[in-house]
């Protein structure tokens, strides 16, 4: 199978369940957010992180995947239908887990800090802000009338952002490198 077949050459492509539509339309800016999230986080990985989570960021990675196949499928029958799985609400706990896990290793947080660290740190820093971006996105396609999008993949998103950040602080401690406490320059 070839990877290129020429059909998005016009600025269009498809969606699972057949309608085709153009590049720059919501739903496909939402899950090109997605994809890029997932991304961002195969680069913390490649950035050298704890092998202890090596499995929930593959765990993770996958979600995002089914994730954004049901962005990438406009109605809900169409998910159902072609069994486009999207995220459980199980999921959305594996995350509080790993967060409450990870920060009871962390010391408290008493002010905003600085994204950036260690390489690792920094990359799921940026992820974090991607992530973000992919919420907002949800949040719009969410509120498009005529559009459908599951609920739990906001909350997915949602507590995916907060693990990110804990994920930065987590992997910044175990390098020894501290993190830089935002000052504010007009005190």
């Amino acid at each position: 199978m070839k990877i290129y077949t020429r059909r998005g050459d016009a600025g269009q492509t498809d969606l699972f369940g057949g309608d085709r539509v153009g590049k720059d339309a919501a739903r496909v800016a939402t899950y090109g957010d997605v994809d890029e999230l997932n991304a961002a986080i195969g680069v913390a990985i490649a950035a050298g992180v704890d092998p202890n989570l090596s499995a929930g960021l593959a765990n993770i990675q996958s979600a995002l995947f089914d994730l954004g196949a049901a962005l990438a499928t406009p109605s809900a029958e169409h998910r159902k239908k072609a069994g486009v799985p999207g995220v459980a609400a199980a999921e959305v706990l594996a995350l509080e887990a790993l967060i409450d896990q990870l920060e009871a290793g962390l010391g408290e947080l008493k002010t905003f800090i600085l994204p950036g660290g260690s390489s690792s740190g920094a990359a799921f820093h940026l992820a974090r802000t991607i992530c973000r971006r992919a919420e907002r996105a949800v949040v719009a396609l969410a509120g498009t009338e005529g559009e459908s999008v599951e609920e739990t993949s906001l909350r997915y998103l949602n507590r995916l952002s907060d693990l990110l950040f804990v994920l930065a602080r987590h992997e910044n401690q175990r390098q020894g490198v501290i993190d830089t406490a935002w000052t504010s320059r007009h005190r």
